[in-house]
């Protein structure tokens, strides 16, 4: 019983040090600079979208058109390496956006492509991405469920 009591002391003497020694995060300037990285990204997709909703008939159209460029933009900064820095720069900036969605899926993809295409890269990036699509039309079917019920359109 001694000798458990001394490890379990011991125990609580490590954790108290690692708090101790453990760098606080400056919390001002990770959100300063989720800020800026999320809002450069969304300042591009507008850009994006003002150009195509002068060339497209419809605002759909150019939404469409807008989306397909950011997942674009996403993939192939994340296959260059680049947006795994914007990332740890960012944080949560860089990955709310749907570029983020988009490296989410493209770093899964880009880890298990040696495993073959079917089994490694198509099956393995919906690891990440499969419980946010099942996700996202959960919540679009019970939104539009309520709405229904609410006597919306």
């Amino acid at each position: 019983m001694d000798r458990d009591q001394t490890a379990i002391q011991g125990a609580k003497d490590y954790q108290r040090l690692v708090q101790q020694l453990t760098p606080k995060p400056n919390a001002a300037l990770l959100a300063a600079r989720a800020f800026v990285v999320g809002g450069t990204i969304c300042l591009v997709g507008q850009f994006v979208f003002d150009w195509f909703r002068f060339r497209q008939p419809t605002e759909g159209e150019a939404i469409a058109a807008t989306l397909a460029c950011m997942i674009l933009f996403g993939v192939v900064l994340t296959a260059l390496g680049v947006y795994d820095d914007l990332g740890q720069l960012g944080g949560m900036g860089a990955a709310v956006p749907i570029t983020g969605f988009a490296n989410a899926m493209t770093s899964a993809a880009m880890d298990f492509r040696r495993e073959g295409f079917v089994l490694g890269m198509a099956a393995k990036m919906f690891i990440i991405a499969g419980p946010v699509i099942v996700f996202g039309i959960l919540a679009g079917t019970l939104t539009g469920l309520v709405a229904w019920l609410a006597g919306g359109r």
